[in-house]
């Protein structure tokens, strides 16, 4: 294969000191990431096209609702099949393939029906899509922590989205420049289509991550299905800080999932904003992100995760709230750049805070179980937001978010004793700085 003699010295590393699997893999994950860059920079564009068609804000969180809804009922199902497999990743790159599959699917079905039915065909695509993003939100947690280990979090999720940034802010901005040149709607659809060949790319190298097969738990036929819950919650309830992380985050997640259909609601009926600046907006917040995994990944080794967990959630929180104050697009375009940085860390810090709570016997089950709490706030936020514009306005929905994301950084900040202080900054004997992890053992 032509994949097979072609490298990528600039681009891929691995850490010093791993074997030659754990390095392929390394590269394997950072190859995956550049055709998820590009699948990704259509994403963004989705919620638009629908808003241009003429959705109403309902559809529109609809978008967003449909795969938590399907990920709320069936994540646990989803967790408890794939803790029975010996092998995880077929089921993670097949997963990963099928969703990006449905960008192409969604221009390729719009081209030919009438205009009349191309909203609700476009929700059709996205809601049978639903089942293969189900599998992938379970399964990437898992095969992500089984190639990283306990000590390459930070280094391998940073490189993994530092390189799916940099795809993604260059892709969206031709992009941007794209959809502007071609009529409507079919510059939408051939965008679509196209940035689906990242879907091949990723399918390949995520499919060649080689992993040693688990040995999954021991079954119990013929337990009743009260006893198999019962023992389930005790399983769960065992693990103190895994069920006091998954409250706190789905109160800012929540938050954030309630923006999510008003962002593109704002910057087309209350900005007017053009598909260039469109793509400006996400370009900036792609770019930034590079820097900020840089960041983040250095200041978690000299201050620790909690650190890093409490700045971000705090930076996150005035984001929405920014937006709204203004019309301006160059300035949302700023705002979303600065909200980058803090993104950055926030996503590295999430997945190493709930990997670090997971045992690692029963982490698709515990997987399932966070994404299920992660669906249930998908569900319900994005709808009440949708309703929340309807109601006091596009702005004043966005101060909401920004209100229940503050509430879930408080969450993060005084759970633990209420030393929030003293868990960002610590002084120690030798003039430097004690990490809030090593201080709170």
């Amino acid at each position: 294969m032509i994949f097979d003699q072609f490298r990528f010295p600039r681009i891929t590393s691995a850490p010093a000191g791993i074997s030659p699997v754990q390095k392929r893999n390394f590269v394997n994950v950072q190859i995956d990431a550049i055709g998820i860059g590009l699948a990704s920079a259509a994403a963004p564009f989705l919620p638009v096209f629908l808003t241009r068609l003429g959705a109403t804000n309902f559809q529109v969180g609809l978008l967003t609702s449909m795969p938590a809804l399907t990920g709320l009922v069936l994540a646990l199902f989803v967790g408890r099949f794939l803790q029975s497999r010996a092998r995880i990743v077929p089921w993670f790159s097949t997963a990963r393939l099928l969703v990006i599959s449905s960008y192409a699917t969604t221009g390729l079905i719009t081209l030919f029906i009438p205009a009349s039915q191309r909203v609700s065909a476009v929700l059709l695509i996205w809601a049978v899509a639903t089942l293969p993003q189900t599998i992938l939100a379970v399964s990437f947690s898992v095969v992500m922590n089984a190639v990283a280990g306990p000590k390459h979090r930070y280094e391998l999720m940073s490189r993994r989205w530092s390189i799916l940034g940099l795809t993604t802010a260059v892709t969206v901005m031709i992009v941007g420049k794209i959809l502007d040149i071609i009529h409507f709607p079919l510059n939408y659809q051939l965008v679509f289509i196209g940035l689906s060949i990242g879907g091949l790319v990723s399918y390949y190298f995520s499919s060649h991550i080689d992993l040693p097969a688990r040995i999954p738990p021991p079954s119990k036929p013929g337990i009743p299905l009260s006893e198999r819950f019962r023992d389930y919650r005790q399983l769960i309830l065992r693990e103190g800080d895994f069920v006091r992380f998954v409250i706190q985050r789905f109160v800012f997640l929540s938050g954030t999932m309630l923006s999510v259909p008003l962002f593109p609601l704002y910057y087309v009926r209350e900005v007017n904003a053009s598909n260039a600046w469109i793509g400006v907006i996400n370009t900036s917040q792609a770019a930034v992100l590079l820097i900020g995994y840089f960041v983040w990944t250095r200041t978690s080794r000299l201050r620790g995760s909690r650190f890093v967990l409490l700045w971000t959630t705090f930076g996150l929180s005035f984001y929405p709230a920014m937006v709204a104050s203004t019309h301006r697009v160059e300035f949302i375009a700023i705002y979303a750049g600065l909200a980058a940085i803090f993104q950055a860390g926030l996503d590295l810090v999430f997945f190493d805070e709930l990997m670090r709570t997971v045992p690692e016997d029963y982490s698709a089950v515990f997987v399932s179980l966070a994404q299920s709490f992660q669906h249930l706030s998908a569900v319900f936020a994005p709808l009440l937001g949708t309703w929340l514009a309807g109601h006091i306005g596009i702005g004043g929905g966005l101060l909401v978010s920004a209100g229940l994301r503050l509430a879930g950084f408080a969450l993060f900040a005084w759970w633990k004793g209420g030393q929030v202080m003293r868990a960002i900054v610590l002084p120690t004997p030798d003039g430097g700085n004690e990490s809030s992890d090593e201080r709170m053992k």
